[in-house]
């Protein structure tokens, strides 16, 4: 009987020592664009009420000692950072995932979306851009997305960024960046525009996204990467949109018109 209870103490040890060890850190909490995944904690908050900060929109690399982006968004404004130790049974790839669709359904827009070596190397997403150790593993089980809030949160960006380590621990790292100006606009890349069809089926255009603005241009320079999809272009201003890519050489035979479903522009992948 001793030795059951010696056994039971050492358990319960154990199991409280673990749950100490998950704790969130004092003052940190999540973001509330954002819920935690389940089962997840967190293990590294920050907070500023005023900082500068620099998001990159394109693969990362050091040359001559220095950091270079392909494209960057520079701002500064309200910062806040949490960093989340995922459960064992989810891969940093499924996390990232939920993330990504969840604020997307909130009406958050897309600007750049990369994965894997894609990225660029991930010790310089960890120590350069995210100032974060933490988030160092491997180059090819890394993700990165980078979004704009949707109204009333539209002069704020949301990083996303998950990593897995050698030691297999996956972690998913967000900031937001409420800016203390207006952002302007912001257009995402190309790349990100055909990945984010290949992986939903669909793109939804915000309100701005005319057929005669700088969106036409993006939207067809993401179709020209891959000129074996076919399309259905679906919203009041299909036919619009239609004529607009075909200027932008992209072939007619590759652009159906779907049913008028409100002013927004839906672009959907013909499979």
């Amino acid at each position: 009987m001793k030795g059951a209870v010696k056994f039971f103490s050492a358990v319960l040890v154990t199991v409280c020592s673990g749950a100490a060890l998950a704790a969130d850190p004092p003052g940190s909490h999540d973001l509330e664009v954002l819920p935690r995944f389940p089962a997840s904690h967190i293990v590294a908050f920050k907070q500023a009420p005023d900082a500068e900060r620099i998001y990159p929109q394109g693969s990362i690399r050091r040359i001559s000692g220095r950091l270079r982006y392909e494209r960057e968004i520079l701002t500064r404004g309200r910062h806040q950072a949490v960093t989340y130790e995922l459960p064992r049974t989810h891969s940093a790839d499924q996390v990232f995932t939920a993330a990504r669709e969840s604020l997307l359904k909130k009406g958050a827009e897309l600007l750049y979306w990369c994965e894997g070596r894609e990225c660029g190397a991930s010790s310089l997403w960890a120590n350069s851009v995210f100032g974060n150790s933490t988030l160092y593993g491997s180059d090819d089980q890394q993700s990165y997305a980078l979004l704009r809030l949707a109204e009333p949160n539209h002069e704020s960006l949301l990083a996303l960024y998950s990593i897995t380590r050698g030691n297999r621990r996956a972690y998913l790292h967000v900031e937001q960046l409420d800016a203390d100006a207006p952002l302007g606009v912001l257009l995402p890349t190309p790349a990100t525009l055909l990945r984010q069809l290949r992986s939903d089926g669909e793109l939804k255009l915000p309100v701005e996204a005319k057929a005669d603005s700088a969106w036409v241009e993006v939207v067809a320079r993401s179709l020209r990467l891959d000129s074996t999809l076919r399309v259905t272009l679906a919203g009041s201003q299909a036919e619009a949109w239609r004529e607009a890519l075909i200027e932008q050489r992209v072939r007619e035979a590759r652009l159906e018109l779907g049913e008028v479903e409100g002013d927004t522009l839906n672009v959907r992948l013909l499979r």
